[in-house]
């Protein structure tokens, strides 16, 4: 059975919050969702704003190979005909060919809110969509409120989307606004409302409670073949139903079609990480299935199981949805979580080496001492190896220092033997510079190397300017996204050796016999 995919990011998940995309960024997710393989995309409410006017516009200019482009709008205002209600015109001034068009059906709102009466709610409703199937529109209704409407008058709800039924809408769409629903009680109300309709019934979660997800799994259980969603779960309030959960839910879980096909599934991460980066947000690594750690691995006993039989430990292929499976080098970790990194890498070491049970307790030691290699398993990796005796610093910062001057940085670095001296805009700024002015001649690899994450933390108990700060550092050549840890009570020095550690890491990677670390994150 197939189930059809409105995705509302560019409208309700614009009403986060803290989020607002620019145009650019609307059209470039309107064609990414496109490719995805959605049937509708919501992009707006032309009625509403002029950038949203402005999209529908610039719209025109494009092609979608699969999607349906569609405007947002609301029933006709209380007093005014059809024909003359500004919304309504804006919908048709837009050039789609579907209108999502959102209407009252809970009692209170309808009374209390609208302050019309229930007869002239629905004479709002039927009149409003009538007029635009008559402009040869496809009209998807959405019964605002209606679980809580439902459960307060059931019989006035079901008039509502009886009404947009026979006004002719294409689909009708329950919606939980309020996100108060709980999925016992979404299953119970849809399976009433798709036996007393004969259009297509579609749900549309808000995640008030923490069930937005849930309740849309139940919802199409309970009949419903349209959802609503957005990546990322970006919405009013609390949010939305998230598409990069419910999608495959439906398709790995429940053996429903979505999209297009099963492929369509591995561009949800590249799709999920452009919208948290458009919308302004920092993506949740912990998300599932897109998340960079929804299918990490740290306690040694759980990546023993992952390493011989993958499904002991994890619920789906992560490349299903374009993810990767980590392992984490920790406190926690046993001899299989170093093993696995060493192995990918092209080292063959037994696990019986004496040597591996010495390079694991000496990164034991210096988690105890502020080290924290969860978010940096590079350094962890370039630690094993250099206490292994298998590997040697291709790159040796020998010395450096820097003098600052009000709002001048200078760096003098030695590498190699070499000397390097450069200006930043900031001490680290100009560590950076002058390190790779020498390593990037000793080694003109690194001039691809960039480097995309700088963070400064301060671990445990906060003792003043003694205080021991961690440096995080990622690192990407286009190929490969890697992170590095240093730590020290000096931020400066910290930082430097986060620095030679990610350039010494890739140098290693690049220069030993593997072939594994293409588009991987270490």
């Amino acid at each position: 059975m197939r189930v059809e995919v409105l995705d509302t990011t560019l409208r309700d998940g614009a009403q986060m919050t803290g989020v607002s995309f620019t145009l650019n960024d609307k059209v470039r997710i309107a064609l990414m969702l496109d490719d995805l393989g959605v049937d509708y995309i919501e992009g707006g409410w032309p009625g509403s704003n002029p950038k949203d006017a402005e999209f529908f516009k610039a719209m025109r200019n494009y092609s979608l190979s699969h999607a349906k482009l569609a405007a947002f709008g609301m029933t006709r205002r209380k007093g005014v005909s059809a024909k003359d209600d500004l919304n309504l015109a804006a919908i048709l001034d837009s050039g789609v060919e579907v209108a999502v068009l959102v209407g009252k059906s809970w009692i209170l709102h309808v009374r209390e809110v609208l302050r019309v009466s229930p007869e002239d709610n629905l004479d709002m409703v039927y009149d409003s969509i009538r007029y635009l199937k008559d402009h040869g529109l496809r009209v998807i209704f959405d019964a605002e409120h209606f679980y809580q409407g439902f459960r307060e008058d059931p019989d006035y709800a079901l008039r509502v989307v009886k009404t947009a039924e026979e006004a002719g809408a294409d689909t009708v769409v329950l919606a939980d606004t309020n996100g108060a629903m709980l999925p016992h009680e979404v299953y119970e109300i849809t399976g009433k409302v798709v036996k007393e309709l004969r259009v297509t019934v579609g749900v549309h979660m808000h995640n008030d409670s923490g069930c937005a997800v849930a309740n849309t799994i139940m919802g199409v259980l309970a009949g419903a073949r349209h959802v609503q969603g957005t990546i990322n779960g970006l919405g009013e309030r609390t949010g939305n139903a998230d598409l990069t959960q419910v999608i495959p839910n439906l398709m790995l879980k429940l053996g429903f079609k979505v999209l297009r096909g099963i492929d369509d599934l591995r561009k949800l991460k590249v799709i999920s990480r452009f919208v948290y980066e458009a919308a302004g947000l920092n993506p949740n690594p912990y998300q599932p299935y897109v998340g960079d750690y929804a299918f990490s691995h740290k306690a040694g006993l759980h990546v023993d199981g992952v390493s011989k039989v993958t499904k002991a430990y994890e619920h789906i292929d992560p490349e299903l949805i374009g993810n990767t499976r980590r392992f984490v080098v920790s406190e926690l970790a046993g001899s299989s979580n170093i093993l696995v990194y060493l192995k990918d890498l092209g080292f063959n070491i037994s696990k019986e080496d004496p040597r591996l049970r010495r390079a694991l307790e000496r990164i034991k030691d210096l988690e105890n001492r502020g080290y924290s290699f969860d978010l940096a398993p590079a350094s962890a990796i370039l630690i094993a190896l250099r206490e292994m005796g298998l590997y040697n610093d291709m790159l040796r910062v020998e010395y450096w220092k820097v003098v600052s001057d009000d709002d001048m940085h200078v760096a003098i670095v030695k590498v190699n033997g070499e000397l390097g001296v450069a200006e930043g805009v900031g001490p680290v700024h100009a560590i950076d510079k002058a390190l790779r002015s020498v390593a990037s001649k000793l080694f003109p690899e690194l001039n691809n190397v960039k480097l995309t994450d700088y963070r400064v933390i301060i671990p445990g108990e906060v003792k003043g300017t003694e205080s021991v700060v961690r440096v995080l550092m990622e690192f990407d050549d286009g190929r490969t996204r890697w992170r590095t840890v240093g730590v020290s009570t000096s931020i400066i020095k910290a930082s430097v050796e986060a620095l030679s550690d990610g350039l010494n890491y890739i140098l290693m990677i690049r220069n030993h016999n593997t072939t594994k670390v293409n588009n991987t994150t270490y």
